[in-house]
């Protein structure tokens, strides 16, 4: 590269302020990709469910987090609650169009990365040494 002129990576305008830590869209952010929100926005992509629908079908999430994970995603405005006064409460989730938006995404993630597995793992190996990589 020619002395003085330095390569910048450039943020796009829109995107500018999620990088600052007191941009309210970064806490979202953070909320959706936590260990258990993608699963949790995935699961409700299907369809409402109550809790305990939830919890069975996210393998490997404790009542505890799954319960915290919830109240991040609705307080953010991306899943809605709803409960049943009857003993014990029923309690169904949902997502709501902000939620829904947000979910879509990740689905197309999700295949996008089922169609490409082959690649990224080849890829993976080659560079751990783990294995043969073919291109």
């Amino acid at each position: 590269m020619p002395e003085g002129n330095q390569a910048t990576a450039t943020t796009p305008a829109e995107f500018s302020e999620v990088f600052h830590s007191d941009c309210p869209a970064r806490g979202v952010l953070d909320h959706i990709t936590s260990r258990w929100g993608i699963w949790v926005l995935l699961a409700l992509n299907e369809g409402d469910k109550r809790f305990f629908e939830l919890r069975d079908s996210i393998e490997g999430v404790s009542e505890k987090m799954l319960s915290q994970t919830l109240r991040d995603l609705a307080g953010d405005g991306l899943v809605w609650r709803e409960v049943e006064p009857t003993v014990p409460p029923k309690v169904t989730y949902g997502l709501n169009e902000v939620g829904r938006g947000v979910s879509v995404r990740l689905v197309d993630m999700f295949r996008w990365i089922g169609a490409n597995a082959e690649n990224l793992c080849a890829e993976q190996a080659e560079r751990t040494g783990s294995g043969p990589a073919t291109r």
